[in-house]
Protein backbone atom coordinates (compact mmCIF):
# COMPACT_ATOMS: atom_id res chain seq x y z
CA UNK A 1 0.00 0.00 0.00
CA UNK A 2 1.24 3.45 -0.72
CA UNK A 3 2.08 5.68 1.89
CA UNK A 4 -0.03 8.02 3.31
CA UNK A 5 0.38 11.98 3.11
CA UNK A 6 0.58 13.70 6.64
CA UNK A 7 -1.66 15.13 8.53
CA UNK A 8 -2.68 18.63 7.30
CA UNK A 9 -1.05 18.29 3.67
CA UNK A 10 -3.07 20.21 0.95
CA UNK A 11 -2.74 19.52 -2.44
CA UNK A 12 -0.64 22.59 -3.78
CA UNK A 13 -3.42 23.84 -6.51
CA UNK A 14 -2.60 27.61 -7.55
CA UNK A 15 -5.70 29.55 -5.57
CA UNK A 16 -4.40 33.11 -6.78
CA UNK A 17 -7.22 35.49 -8.23
CA UNK A 18 -8.60 34.55 -11.70
CA UNK A 19 -7.48 36.88 -14.81
CA UNK A 20 -8.59 40.51 -15.35
CA UNK A 21 -10.73 38.73 -18.86
CA UNK A 22 -12.64 36.43 -16.10
CA UNK A 23 -13.89 39.59 -14.08
CA UNK A 24 -14.32 42.66 -16.02
CA UNK A 25 -17.45 43.52 -18.20
CA UNK A 26 -18.27 42.65 -21.25
CA UNK A 27 -18.71 46.56 -22.76
CA UNK A 28 -15.07 46.98 -21.11
CA UNK A 29 -13.66 43.78 -22.45
CA UNK A 30 -14.91 44.23 -25.68
CA UNK A 31 -13.32 47.70 -25.83
CA UNK A 32 -9.94 46.23 -24.65
CA UNK A 33 -9.72 43.53 -27.02
CA UNK A 34 -10.52 46.23 -30.01
CA UNK A 35 -8.30 48.28 -28.98
CA UNK A 36 -5.42 46.08 -28.63
CA UNK A 37 -6.21 44.75 -32.36
CA UNK A 38 -6.26 48.29 -33.57
CA UNK A 39 -3.10 48.94 -32.17
CA UNK A 40 -1.37 46.32 -33.72
CA UNK A 41 -3.39 47.04 -36.91
CA UNK A 42 -0.79 48.27 -39.95
CA UNK A 43 -1.16 52.39 -40.23
CA UNK A 44 -1.39 53.47 -43.91
CA UNK A 45 1.23 56.10 -44.44
CA UNK A 46 -0.93 59.13 -45.23
CA UNK A 47 -0.90 60.65 -48.42
CA UNK A 48 2.15 63.41 -48.81
CA UNK A 49 1.81 66.58 -49.28
CA UNK A 50 3.61 68.67 -52.49
CA UNK A 51 6.58 71.04 -51.83
CA UNK A 52 6.21 74.60 -52.38
CA UNK A 53 8.97 73.93 -55.51
CA UNK A 54 6.23 71.70 -57.23
CA UNK A 55 3.12 73.91 -57.66
CA UNK A 56 5.07 77.55 -57.71
CA UNK A 57 7.79 79.49 -59.65
CA UNK A 58 10.24 82.17 -58.12
CA UNK A 59 9.57 85.35 -60.68
CA UNK A 60 12.24 85.84 -62.59
CA UNK A 61 13.34 82.28 -62.57
CA UNK A 62 12.18 80.96 -66.22
CA UNK A 63 13.08 79.52 -69.22
CA UNK A 64 13.39 82.24 -72.45
CA UNK A 65 12.63 81.07 -75.66
CA UNK A 66 15.18 81.23 -78.59
CA UNK A 67 14.38 80.79 -82.50
CA UNK A 68 16.86 80.45 -85.31
CA UNK A 69 17.02 79.69 -88.92
CA UNK A 70 18.66 77.72 -91.08
CA UNK A 71 19.37 74.67 -93.58
CA UNK A 72 19.31 70.86 -93.27
CA UNK A 73 21.67 69.19 -95.68
CA UNK A 74 22.07 65.60 -96.27
CA UNK A 75 18.41 64.63 -96.88
CA UNK A 76 18.04 61.40 -98.93
CA UNK A 77 15.95 63.22 -101.64
CA UNK A 78 13.62 64.00 -99.33
CA UNK A 79 14.30 67.88 -99.12
CA UNK A 80 12.34 71.20 -100.31
CA UNK A 81 12.13 71.21 -104.09
CA UNK A 82 13.83 74.53 -105.00
CA UNK A 83 11.08 75.28 -107.31
CA UNK A 84 7.75 75.10 -104.37
CA UNK A 85 10.45 76.56 -102.19
CA UNK A 86 12.03 79.78 -102.60
CA UNK A 87 13.47 80.88 -99.32
CA UNK A 88 15.56 77.33 -99.30
CA UNK A 89 17.21 78.50 -102.31
CA UNK A 90 17.42 81.68 -101.41
CA UNK A 91 19.16 80.45 -98.47
CA UNK A 92 21.38 78.13 -99.95
CA UNK A 93 22.73 80.67 -102.46
CA UNK A 94 23.97 82.91 -99.72
CA UNK A 95 25.36 79.99 -97.89
CA UNK A 96 27.71 78.98 -100.60
CA UNK A 97 28.34 82.69 -101.32
CA UNK A 98 29.42 83.25 -97.29
CA UNK A 99 31.94 80.06 -98.28
CA UNK A 100 33.33 81.28 -101.20
CA UNK A 101 30.83 79.66 -103.80
CA UNK A 102 29.14 81.63 -106.67
CA UNK A 103 25.86 79.91 -107.76
CA UNK A 104 23.72 82.95 -108.52
CA UNK A 105 23.50 82.54 -112.02
CA UNK A 106 23.30 78.73 -111.79
CA UNK A 107 20.61 76.14 -112.22
CA UNK A 108 20.12 74.36 -109.31
CA UNK A 109 17.64 71.53 -108.76
CA UNK A 110 18.46 69.48 -105.39
CA UNK A 111 16.27 67.57 -102.96
CA UNK A 112 18.83 67.26 -100.33
CA UNK A 113 18.36 70.51 -98.48
CA UNK A 114 15.24 71.38 -96.34
CA UNK A 115 14.73 74.85 -94.62
CA UNK A 116 14.03 74.43 -91.07
CA UNK A 117 13.01 76.36 -88.04
CA UNK A 118 15.13 75.81 -85.02
CA UNK A 119 13.91 76.38 -81.30
CA UNK A 120 14.74 75.96 -78.11
CA UNK A 121 14.81 77.33 -74.23
CA UNK A 122 17.22 79.03 -72.72
CA UNK A 123 17.21 78.08 -68.74
CA UNK A 124 17.55 80.30 -66.41
CA UNK A 125 21.26 80.81 -64.64
CA UNK A 126 22.66 78.91 -68.28
CA UNK A 127 26.57 80.23 -68.68
CA UNK A 128 28.46 80.66 -71.46
CA UNK A 129 29.10 76.86 -72.96
CA UNK A 130 26.18 74.86 -71.55
CA UNK A 131 24.63 72.61 -73.64
CA UNK A 132 20.90 72.81 -74.19
CA UNK A 133 18.03 70.79 -76.39
CA UNK A 134 16.82 72.20 -79.25
CA UNK A 135 13.78 71.62 -81.94
CA UNK A 136 14.01 71.26 -85.69
CA UNK A 137 11.12 71.76 -88.06
CA UNK A 138 10.14 72.06 -91.51
CA UNK A 139 9.57 75.32 -93.41
CA UNK A 140 8.81 73.81 -96.94
CA UNK A 141 7.77 70.91 -98.65
CA UNK A 142 10.81 68.65 -97.31
CA UNK A 143 8.86 64.73 -96.74
CA UNK A 144 11.61 63.78 -93.88
CA UNK A 145 14.41 65.08 -92.09
CA UNK A 146 15.98 61.71 -91.35
CA UNK A 147 19.48 61.19 -91.83
CA UNK A 148 19.74 65.13 -91.85
CA UNK A 149 22.45 67.64 -90.59
CA UNK A 150 21.39 70.78 -88.78
CA UNK A 151 24.52 73.57 -90.14
CA UNK A 152 25.31 76.61 -87.36
CA UNK A 153 22.23 78.40 -86.72
CA UNK A 154 22.28 81.20 -84.36
CA UNK A 155 19.10 81.11 -81.98
CA UNK A 156 17.83 84.82 -81.42
CA UNK A 157 15.91 86.15 -78.14
CA UNK A 158 13.02 88.39 -77.84
CA UNK A 159 15.63 91.42 -77.81
CA UNK A 160 17.29 90.16 -81.19
CA UNK A 161 20.34 88.97 -79.39
CA UNK A 162 22.21 85.80 -80.33
CA UNK A 163 21.99 83.93 -77.19
CA UNK A 164 23.31 80.38 -79.10
CA UNK A 165 24.56 78.61 -81.86
CA UNK A 166 22.97 74.99 -82.69
CA UNK A 167 24.21 72.49 -85.38
CA UNK A 168 24.72 68.75 -85.45
CA UNK A 169 22.72 65.41 -86.62
CA UNK A 170 19.09 65.71 -86.13
CA UNK A 171 17.42 62.62 -84.71
CA UNK A 172 13.73 62.04 -85.83
CA UNK A 173 10.86 59.69 -84.45
CA UNK A 174 8.49 58.95 -87.50
CA UNK A 175 9.50 58.03 -90.75
CA UNK A 176 7.83 57.50 -94.06
CA UNK A 177 7.99 54.17 -96.78
CA UNK A 178 6.05 53.77 -99.77
CA UNK A 179 5.93 53.01 -103.32
CA UNK A 180 4.37 53.67 -106.56
CA UNK A 181 0.58 53.38 -105.32
CA UNK A 182 0.86 53.58 -101.43
CA UNK A 183 3.04 55.29 -98.66
CA UNK A 184 3.11 54.88 -95.15
CA UNK A 185 4.15 57.38 -92.83
CA UNK A 186 4.39 57.00 -88.96
CA UNK A 187 4.90 59.80 -86.32
CA UNK A 188 6.94 63.04 -87.57
CA UNK A 189 8.86 62.86 -89.80
CA UNK A 190 9.16 66.52 -90.52
CA UNK A 191 10.33 66.96 -87.17
CA UNK A 192 13.27 66.58 -84.92
CA UNK A 193 15.11 66.84 -82.09
CA UNK A 194 19.07 67.76 -81.19
CA UNK A 195 19.65 66.61 -77.57
CA UNK A 196 22.68 69.02 -76.34
CA UNK A 197 22.28 70.64 -79.93
CA UNK A 198 22.86 73.99 -78.99
CA UNK A 199 25.82 75.74 -77.24
CA UNK A 200 25.23 78.94 -74.86
CA UNK A 201 27.08 81.83 -76.32
CA UNK A 202 25.62 85.06 -74.03
CA UNK A 203 24.17 84.45 -70.49
CA UNK A 204 20.98 86.68 -69.45
CA UNK A 205 21.91 89.28 -67.09
CA UNK A 206 20.65 88.20 -63.93
CA UNK A 207 21.45 89.93 -60.29
CA UNK A 208 20.22 86.87 -58.14
CA UNK A 209 22.47 87.57 -55.16
CA UNK A 210 21.85 90.83 -54.31
CA UNK A 211 17.63 90.81 -53.82
CA UNK A 212 16.72 91.26 -50.45
CA UNK A 213 13.15 90.61 -51.72
CA UNK A 214 11.36 88.21 -54.66
CA UNK A 215 7.56 86.69 -55.80
CA UNK A 216 6.07 83.40 -55.81
CA UNK A 217 4.53 82.81 -58.04
CA UNK A 218 1.53 80.15 -58.37
CA UNK A 219 1.33 77.80 -61.25
CA UNK A 220 -2.38 77.43 -60.55
CA UNK A 221 -3.65 80.56 -59.07
CA UNK A 222 -5.74 80.25 -56.18
CA UNK A 223 -6.42 81.83 -53.13
CA UNK A 224 -6.91 79.63 -50.25
CA UNK A 225 -3.22 78.02 -51.76
CA UNK A 226 -1.39 81.47 -51.96
CA UNK A 227 -2.47 82.27 -48.00
CA UNK A 228 -1.40 78.28 -46.84
CA UNK A 229 1.96 79.13 -48.84
CA UNK A 230 2.36 82.24 -47.17
CA UNK A 231 1.08 80.74 -43.41
CA UNK A 232 3.82 77.57 -44.10
CA UNK A 233 7.02 79.88 -44.64
CA UNK A 234 6.09 82.26 -41.81
CA UNK A 235 5.76 79.18 -39.43
CA UNK A 236 9.02 78.07 -40.78
CA UNK A 237 10.62 81.34 -40.23
CA UNK A 238 8.51 82.45 -37.32
CA UNK A 239 8.41 85.31 -38.51
CA UNK A 240 6.01 87.47 -40.98
CA UNK A 241 8.86 87.41 -43.85
CA UNK A 242 6.10 86.77 -46.31
CA UNK A 243 2.57 88.36 -47.70
CA UNK A 244 -0.04 87.00 -50.22
CA UNK A 245 -0.44 89.71 -52.13
CA UNK A 246 -3.74 87.80 -54.76
CA UNK A 247 -4.16 84.45 -55.95
CA UNK A 248 -1.32 84.01 -57.69
CA UNK A 249 1.54 85.76 -56.11
CA UNK A 250 3.34 85.73 -52.73
CA UNK A 251 5.88 88.03 -51.65
CA UNK A 252 9.02 86.63 -50.12
CA UNK A 253 11.15 89.20 -48.09
CA UNK A 254 14.55 87.82 -46.91
CA UNK A 255 15.88 88.05 -43.73
CA UNK A 256 19.01 89.81 -43.21
CA UNK A 257 20.67 86.25 -41.76
CA UNK A 258 20.00 85.16 -45.16
CA UNK A 259 20.88 88.27 -47.53
CA UNK A 260 24.33 86.21 -47.84
CA UNK A 261 23.22 82.61 -48.11
CA UNK A 262 20.18 83.54 -50.54
CA UNK A 263 20.37 80.22 -52.23
CA UNK A 264 20.18 78.47 -49.21
CA UNK A 265 17.44 80.10 -48.01
CA UNK A 266 15.54 79.55 -51.08
CA UNK A 267 16.32 75.59 -50.78
CA UNK A 268 14.90 75.80 -47.15
CA UNK A 269 11.91 77.66 -48.24
CA UNK A 270 11.03 75.12 -51.80
CA UNK A 271 11.38 72.00 -49.27
CA UNK A 272 7.99 73.19 -47.53
CA UNK A 273 4.67 71.09 -47.50
CA UNK A 274 1.62 73.00 -48.84
CA UNK A 275 -1.69 71.29 -49.45
CA UNK A 276 -2.98 73.02 -52.37
CA UNK A 277 -7.15 73.65 -52.68
CA UNK A 278 -8.62 72.15 -55.06
CA UNK A 279 -12.13 73.20 -56.47
CA UNK A 280 -14.89 70.45 -57.23
CA UNK A 281 -14.11 69.46 -61.00
CA UNK A 282 -15.51 66.82 -63.10
CA UNK A 283 -14.08 66.14 -66.89
CA UNK A 284 -15.79 63.85 -68.93
CA UNK A 285 -14.42 62.60 -71.89
CA UNK A 286 -17.77 62.07 -74.77
CA UNK A 287 -15.55 60.57 -77.34
CA UNK A 288 -14.28 57.36 -74.58
CA UNK A 289 -16.66 58.16 -71.89
CA UNK A 290 -14.42 58.74 -69.04
CA UNK A 291 -15.81 60.88 -66.68
CA UNK A 292 -12.59 61.91 -64.13
CA UNK A 293 -13.84 63.43 -60.71
CA UNK A 294 -12.12 65.25 -58.32
CA UNK A 295 -12.00 64.19 -54.07
CA UNK A 296 -14.59 67.13 -53.53
CA UNK A 297 -17.19 66.19 -55.85
CA UNK A 298 -20.67 65.27 -54.55
CA UNK A 299 -23.25 63.38 -55.95
CA UNK A 300 -26.59 63.99 -54.59
CA UNK A 301 -29.90 62.44 -55.66
CA UNK A 302 -30.20 62.84 -59.76
CA UNK A 303 -31.56 61.09 -63.19
CA UNK A 304 -29.93 61.37 -65.59
CA UNK A 305 -30.95 60.96 -69.22
CA UNK A 306 -28.90 60.74 -72.77
CA UNK A 307 -30.25 58.73 -75.63
CA UNK A 308 -30.67 55.09 -74.66
CA UNK A 309 -29.01 56.18 -71.40
CA UNK A 310 -30.62 56.09 -68.28
CA UNK A 311 -28.66 56.89 -64.50
CA UNK A 312 -30.73 57.02 -60.88
CA UNK A 313 -28.73 57.46 -58.09
CA UNK A 314 -30.97 57.35 -55.27
CA UNK A 315 -30.58 57.58 -51.40
CA UNK A 316 -32.72 55.02 -48.98
CA UNK A 317 -31.26 55.70 -45.10
CA UNK A 318 -31.72 52.66 -42.72
CA UNK A 319 -31.82 52.20 -39.24
CA UNK A 320 -29.55 49.83 -37.57
CA UNK A 321 -30.09 49.05 -33.86
CA UNK A 322 -28.22 47.13 -31.81
CA UNK A 323 -29.02 43.43 -31.40
CA UNK A 324 -30.11 41.53 -27.60
CA UNK A 325 -26.31 41.12 -26.57
CA UNK A 326 -25.14 44.18 -27.41
CA UNK A 327 -22.74 46.19 -25.11
CA UNK A 328 -23.69 49.09 -22.66
CA UNK A 329 -23.53 52.51 -24.99
CA UNK A 330 -24.96 50.89 -27.92
CA UNK A 331 -26.63 53.21 -30.17
CA UNK A 332 -29.24 53.45 -32.81
CA UNK A 333 -27.62 55.14 -35.66
CA UNK A 334 -28.75 55.65 -39.36
CA UNK A 335 -26.23 53.37 -41.91
CA UNK A 336 -26.73 55.22 -45.33
CA UNK A 337 -27.39 53.12 -48.61
CA UNK A 338 -26.91 54.12 -52.15
CA UNK A 339 -28.99 52.31 -55.21
CA UNK A 340 -27.51 53.31 -58.73
CA UNK A 341 -28.82 52.07 -61.17
CA UNK A 342 -27.71 52.57 -65.15
CA UNK A 343 -30.11 51.52 -67.98
CA UNK A 344 -28.47 52.03 -71.55
CA UNK A 345 -31.00 49.90 -73.46
CA UNK A 346 -28.68 46.82 -73.79
CA UNK A 347 -29.77 43.48 -72.60
CA UNK A 348 -31.46 43.76 -69.94
CA UNK A 349 -31.69 40.53 -68.79
CA UNK A 350 -27.85 40.10 -68.49
CA UNK A 351 -28.32 43.19 -66.16
CA UNK A 352 -30.71 42.06 -64.23
CA UNK A 353 -29.09 39.29 -63.92
CA UNK A 354 -26.07 41.07 -62.56
CA UNK A 355 -28.02 42.91 -60.03
CA UNK A 356 -29.00 39.22 -58.51
CA UNK A 357 -25.75 38.15 -58.35
CA UNK A 358 -25.02 41.46 -56.52
CA UNK A 359 -28.13 41.12 -53.81
CA UNK A 360 -27.10 37.36 -53.11
CA UNK A 361 -23.55 38.39 -53.03
CA UNK A 362 -25.11 41.27 -50.34
CA UNK A 363 -27.52 38.69 -48.23
CA UNK A 364 -24.54 36.44 -48.38
CA UNK A 365 -21.97 38.84 -46.95
CA UNK A 366 -24.97 40.01 -44.27
CA UNK A 367 -25.40 36.45 -43.17
CA UNK A 368 -21.85 36.12 -43.00
CA UNK A 369 -21.47 39.16 -40.86
CA UNK A 370 -24.46 37.78 -38.78
CA UNK A 371 -22.78 34.49 -38.22
CA UNK A 372 -20.07 35.95 -37.14
CA UNK A 373 -21.65 37.81 -34.62
CA UNK A 374 -24.04 35.06 -33.40
CA UNK A 375 -19.97 32.87 -33.14
CA UNK A 376 -18.84 35.80 -30.62
CA UNK A 377 -22.17 35.82 -28.80
CA UNK A 378 -22.09 31.63 -28.23
CA UNK A 379 -18.41 32.13 -27.27
CA UNK A 380 -18.62 35.32 -24.86
CA UNK A 381 -21.35 32.72 -23.19
CA UNK A 382 -19.88 30.03 -22.89
CA UNK A 383 -16.89 32.17 -21.38
CA UNK A 384 -19.53 33.26 -18.67
CA UNK A 385 -20.75 29.52 -18.36
CA UNK A 386 -17.12 28.26 -17.73
CA UNK A 387 -16.71 31.34 -14.93
CA UNK A 388 -20.07 30.17 -13.19
CA UNK A 389 -18.76 26.38 -12.57
CA UNK A 390 -15.35 27.97 -11.02
CA UNK A 391 -17.25 28.45 -7.62
CA UNK A 392 -18.99 25.36 -7.02
CA UNK A 393 -15.65 23.32 -8.25
CA UNK A 394 -13.58 25.00 -5.78
CA UNK A 395 -16.17 24.58 -3.13
CA UNK A 396 -15.80 20.89 -3.82
CA UNK A 397 -11.72 20.43 -3.74
CA UNK A 398 -12.51 22.57 0.30
CA UNK A 399 -14.90 20.23 0.80
CA UNK A 400 -12.10 17.30 -0.26
CA UNK A 401 -9.88 18.62 1.43
CA UNK A 402 -11.67 19.30 4.54
CA UNK A 403 -12.71 15.60 4.86
CA UNK A 404 -9.07 14.56 4.57
CA UNK A 405 -8.32 16.49 7.32
CA UNK A 406 -10.86 14.71 9.18
CA UNK A 407 -10.10 11.15 7.60
CA UNK A 408 -6.24 11.92 9.25
CA UNK A 409 -7.87 12.48 12.54
CA UNK A 410 -10.32 9.43 12.73
CA UNK A 411 -7.26 7.54 11.30
CA UNK A 412 -4.85 7.80 14.07
CA UNK A 413 -7.73 7.74 16.74
CA UNK A 414 -8.48 4.37 14.67
CA UNK A 415 -11.82 4.59 13.86
CA UNK A 416 -11.08 4.26 10.25
CA UNK A 417 -9.29 1.68 8.14
CA UNK A 418 -6.31 2.07 5.37
CA UNK A 419 -8.97 1.25 2.60
CA UNK A 420 -11.21 4.07 3.79
CA UNK A 421 -7.78 6.13 2.77
CA UNK A 422 -7.99 5.18 -0.67
CA UNK A 423 -11.81 6.57 -1.24
CA UNK A 424 -10.66 9.82 0.65
CA UNK A 425 -7.79 9.99 -1.71
CA UNK A 426 -9.54 9.26 -4.70
CA UNK A 427 -12.28 12.06 -3.92
CA UNK A 428 -9.66 14.30 -2.96
CA UNK A 429 -7.80 13.96 -6.59
CA UNK A 430 -11.38 13.97 -8.72
CA UNK A 431 -11.94 17.44 -7.09
CA UNK A 432 -8.79 18.58 -8.24
CA UNK A 433 -8.87 17.38 -11.23
CA UNK A 434 -12.91 19.50 -11.59
CA UNK A 435 -10.57 22.76 -10.62
CA UNK A 436 -7.96 22.58 -13.28
CA UNK A 437 -10.67 21.12 -16.27
CA UNK A 438 -12.72 24.16 -14.70
CA UNK A 439 -9.59 26.30 -15.58
CA UNK A 440 -8.50 24.96 -18.71
CA UNK A 441 -12.47 25.55 -19.89
CA UNK A 442 -12.24 29.00 -18.85
CA UNK A 443 -8.77 29.36 -20.65
CA UNK A 444 -9.85 28.05 -23.86
CA UNK A 445 -13.28 30.26 -24.35
CA UNK A 446 -11.35 33.21 -23.47
CA UNK A 447 -8.80 32.47 -26.70
CA UNK A 448 -12.52 31.39 -28.46
CA UNK A 449 -14.09 34.19 -27.68
CA UNK A 450 -10.30 36.76 -28.97
CA UNK A 451 -10.66 34.37 -31.92
CA UNK A 452 -14.33 35.20 -33.21
CA UNK A 453 -13.96 38.82 -32.40
CA UNK A 454 -10.51 38.53 -34.80
CA UNK A 455 -12.20 37.03 -37.48
CA UNK A 456 -15.71 39.79 -37.15
CA UNK A 457 -13.02 42.74 -37.36
CA UNK A 458 -11.42 41.08 -40.42
CA UNK A 459 -14.92 40.71 -42.06
CA UNK A 460 -15.57 44.66 -41.66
Amino acid sequence: MGQAAPRGTRFALDRRPEGWFMRIPLSRFLHLVLAATLALAPVAPAGAAPRIKDISDFEGMRDNMLVGYGLVVGLNGSGDSLRNAPFTRQSLIAMLERLGVNTRDATLNTQNVAAVMVTANLPPFARQGTRIDVTVSTLGDASSLLGGTLLVTPLLGADGEIYAVAQGSVTVGGFTAGGAAQTVTRGVPTSGRMSNGAIVEREVPFEFAAMTSLNLTLRNPDLTTSRRISQAINSFMRGPVSQALDASTVRLNVPLPYQQDLVGFLTDIEQLTVEPDQIARIVIDEQNGVIVMGANVRVDEVAIAQGNLTIRITETPQVSQPGPFAPPGAQTVTVPRTDIQIDDGADKAQLEASRALLNEARLRQDESGRLLEQGVRVSFNAHEVALARMPSLEDALKSAEDGRLSFDDRFEAGDAKLLDLLGVEDQLFQAAGGVVSGRSAVLLSHFQVLGAMGRLRSSL
